[in-house]
């Protein structure tokens, strides 16, 4: 991503006095969010429900806006640390939100290793969880450094991701990764790459599924970021047709908002057209007439997979 390029983004993640003048030391925090696999979905979803083509969100989306909830308790902390010390501690607070080099910091601070898919993962807790740091003007005793690779020779994340976009050297290409493209990328999706999307509407987890130090991980609820009513698996033929009123009372204080509607639609739309379900054609056609450009066009490449789908579908026995 250009951005991360910039040579002033490049020297602020290089020394942190650029960000916090004095700078003595960071504070490396995490805080977890709903591992998919253990998590208790809100009412769940009845056989009844099932009925009709659902997408899926990446779970650490299913409840409050990180970026709403850790800077209030970083504040908290903030307000500790100086009772504490005894005064005012010249500080500054990030969770994703400016450069820093978040997981190196992390792995620094001996919260666990960066893995083969990019994600920081801590032995006993998996990967699902947030990083954020609070810059300290004040010098604090470092731990130890989590040193040890303990991905070893497992490549299951490579194997599993459906774009291919985790790379040997550990690194990702954003232009292919299903994270990138429902969330920050605001133009088209290529048409290569909408069939490999699957039900996937905002953001992606198949790696982190796929990575076995989750499947022993221990289970912790955050009460802020567990699933809301309906998030993790949003009917699509309902979500289609939402007003721009209506994505903004669905999503309020919800990452999904990021998205914006049009990007957000574009992406049902082409979980729609993967999911090769008729009834969806009906919404389908209807979003193809949609204000915005990005829906129209996602939208009618949908319809014409559905027609498709029904053409080569073969005819059930009588």
């Amino acid at each position: 991503m250009a951005y991360l390029a910039q040579e002033r983004a490049r020297a602020r993640r290089r020394d942190p006095r650029g960000l916090l003048p004095g700078c003595k030391s960071i504070l490396v925090l995490a805080a977890r969010y709903p591992d998919p696999a253990t998590a208790v979905v809100p009412g769940g979803i009845s056989p009844a429900e099932t009925e009709g083509p659902r997408g899926q969100v990446a779970s650490y989306a299913w409840g409050t806006d990180y970026h709403l909830v850790l800077p209030q308790r970083m504040q908290a902390l903030m307000a500790f640390i100086e009772t504490q010390v005894g005064g005012p501690v010249p500080n500054r607070c990030y969770t994703d939100t400016g450069p820093i080099l978040e997981r190196d910091l992390a792995q620094r601070a001996g919260l666990g290793w960066i893995g083969k898919n990019t994600c920081l993962i801590h032995p006993r807790m998996g990967s699902y969880f947030f990083l954020a740091e609070i810059l300290l003007g004040i010098a604090l005793e470092s731990d130890t450094p989590f040193v040890a690779d303990r991905c070893g020779t497992c490549t299951r994340c490579l194997d599993a991701c459906p774009t291919q976009c985790i790379l040997p050297d550990r690194t990702i290409d954003a232009r292919r990764c299903i994270s990138y493209l429902t969330i920050e990328f605001k133009e088209s999706i290529p048409p290569e790459l909408r069939g490999r999307m699957g039900d996937w509407i905002f953001g992606c987890d198949v790696c982190q599924e796929a990575c076995p130090w989750n499947r022993f991980a221990l289970t912790v609820v955050d009460e802020d970021f567990a699933p809301r009513p309906g998030m993790p698996r949003p009917e699509l033929i309902i979500e289609m047709p939402m007003t721009p009123q209506e994505f903004k009372r669905k999503f309020k204080d919800s990452p999904v908002q990021r998205a914006h509607r049009g990007g957000y639609l574009r992406n049902v739309a082409v979980a729609l057209g993967n999911s090769g379900d008729p009834a969806a054609g009906v919404c389908l056609d209807a979003a193809a007439q949609d204000a915005e450009p990005l829906v129209r066009e996602h939208a009618a490449w949908a319809g014409g997979q559905i027609r498709r789908a029904s053409r080569t579908r073969k005819p059930q026995p009588g």
